[in-house]
């Protein structure tokens, strides 16, 4: 019998007597204050044994390492696989139901079989379907397991659910940082570390990957919820680049939105999502005209969505708008941007814990009203021209705090920087942009008074778990869309746990 090269196998075992994947991580650390490098800081892992580094004099450190102790389940534990040209064989093979399949980079099944019950060798000829193939994914009986196709070989990646690792970084005199990783490589990551004591400090978490272009380390809010850290499994993803029109069924209605994914997005990697409400009497097609945040996002392959809000039956109120208390909508919008998000995270790598929301007059008012009835889901907001009104206020119970960036404009004759009545006859009665401010910084726990930042934003910087509110105010501004230059820089520094 002939046998592949050696090269050519992806083994379970990785030829050891347990599985392991590789993974590496090589970057830098710095003084979050001064900019500096940090020299000495130890490296640990939460979640996997006898992984320690150090920082060498100029700050950097690099960590390759060829496994980890986490088994692969017993099915596809001893199995080696080894692919040329469509033809895969599957060796030591045991499984009463074995399905393959072969993927490629977008995720899309190129071909897939089910050959049921199989002992010992299996040959499987999938021809031109295999074209183009990136990955196997293979299911025995109820283990799982995933494999990438290299110009080398076959590659063996962890088992399905094996975490990433996660990092922490001690230094004696700063406070303890700690670095989920996302991806099995990554290279360049920027790790800045604050002064302060080298215990953790209740308000630090697990932090996203920070790449060496990144101003700013991503502040994680905290949840009342226990943080799903499962690794987003990109495979199987169907999305491609595009503008396209994506519906939803909500309580038996049809539901419209556009997604817009830049040529950027490949799925190999989860990617932000951004969420734009537009105005009342204006449609999702309009917003993406309108908005000043897509091309800040498309240039960083963030997903966008623009939903289409719905008429109230009574014909004296104004729309199409959104349910923000007594007015314009009488539909769950709250529900509708849940299943919206879902359904596209069912067909995009979207990495859940970056998921943001901004919007423009009643959209601003939508964006205020997401923080308070979907704070699981959005890490952060940015409302422009609205406020919340004493209806949805008095509801507002957030889960967390949420990061808000407020843009009003003080000669705004729609929505008055005052706030009060709306005029419209349509049962609004606003906070107002100081009222609305003062507002979150109340359900942020935010102390002290706030001060201009470097946009000249009056900003709350000193609230719980490291949540910012902020408040952009145009003197003479009148009734506008949001800065998305201030906007998403402020976004984009904000992920859940």
């Amino acid at each position: 019998m002939h046998f592949p090269k050696l090269l050519g196998i992806a083994s379970g075992l990785a030829l050891s007597s347990s599985m392991a994947f590789a993974w590496s991580i090589d970057g830098v650390v710095k003084s979050a204050g001064s900019g500096r490098a940090l020299a000495g800081v130890t490296i640990n892992s939460f979640n996997y044994a006898g992984i320690e580094a150090t920082t060498a004099e100029d700050g950097t450190f690099s960590i390759n390492t060829e496994g980890s102790d986490a088994i692969r389940a017993s099915k596809v534990a001893n199995m080696a696989i080894h692919m040329e040209g469509g033809m895969l064989t599957i060796y030591n093979a045991d499984a009463n139901n074995l399905k393959v399949s072969v993927i490629d980079a977008l995720g899309k099944v190129l071909a897939q079989s089910n050959p049921g019950h199989v002992q010992g060798i299996v040959t499987l000829n999938f021809g031109k379907l295999a074209r183009g193939a990136k990955f196997i994914r293979v299911n025995a009986d109820s283990d799982k397991a995933t494999y990438m196709v290299t110009n080398k070989g076959v590659t063996a990646l962890k088992k399905e659910g094996d975490p990433l690792p996660s990092l922490m970084f001690a230094l004696e005199g700063y406070q303890s940082t700690s670095y989920q990783m996302s991806a099995e490589v990554e290279t360049g990551v920027v790790i800045k570390m604050s002064r302060g004591t080298n215990v953790q400090s209740s308000s630090s978490g697990i932090v996203g990957p920070v790449t060496s272009s990144s101003s700013e380390t991503p502040v994680v809010s905290s949840s009342s919820k226990t943080p799903d850290d499962t690794p987003v499994d990109c495979s199987g993803k169907t999305a491609k680049a595009g503008k396209q029109n994506m519906s939803v069924t909500v309580d038996g209605k049809k539901r419209t939105f556009i997604m817009y994914i830049p040529d950027t997005y490949k799925g190999d990697k989860p990617v932000p999502l951004f969420v734009d409400y537009h105005p009342v009497m204006g449609n999702g097609e309009g917003q993406y005209s309108g908005t000043t945040y897509r091309k800040l996002t498309e240039k960083e392959g963030v997903i966008s969505l623009y939903p289409d809000g719905t008429k109230s039956a009574d014909s004296r109120k104004m729309g199409p708008g959104w349910n923000v208390g007594p007015c314009c909508s009488d539909d769950d919008d709250v529900k509708f941007s849940r299943e919206m998000i879902k359904a596209v995270e069912d067909i995009a790598c979207i990495d859940k814990k970056r998921v943001y929301a901004a919007g423009f007059s009643m959209g601003g008012g939508m964006s205020n009203h997401v923080a308070c009835f979907m704070s699981d889901i959005y890490a952060a907001v940015a409302p422009a021209a609205m406020d919340l009104n004493t209806t949805n206020s008095a509801k507002c119970n957030p889960e967390r705090p949420v990061p808000i960036i407020m843009f009003r404009g003080t000669n705004d004759g729609t929505c008055r920087y005052e706030g009060g009545d709306s005029g419209f006859n349509d049962g609004l009665n606003f906070l107002g942009a100081q009222g609305n401010f003062k507002f979150w910084a109340e359900k942020d726990g935010c102390t002290g008074s706030p001060s201009k930042n470097s946009d000249g934003c009056d900003e709350y910087s000193n609230c719980k778990d490291g949540t910012k509110v902020v408040l952009c105010t145009k003197q003479g501004g009148g009734h506008e869309q949001g800065d998305g230059n201030i906007g998403w820089p402020f976004l984009k520094q904000f992920t859940l746990p």
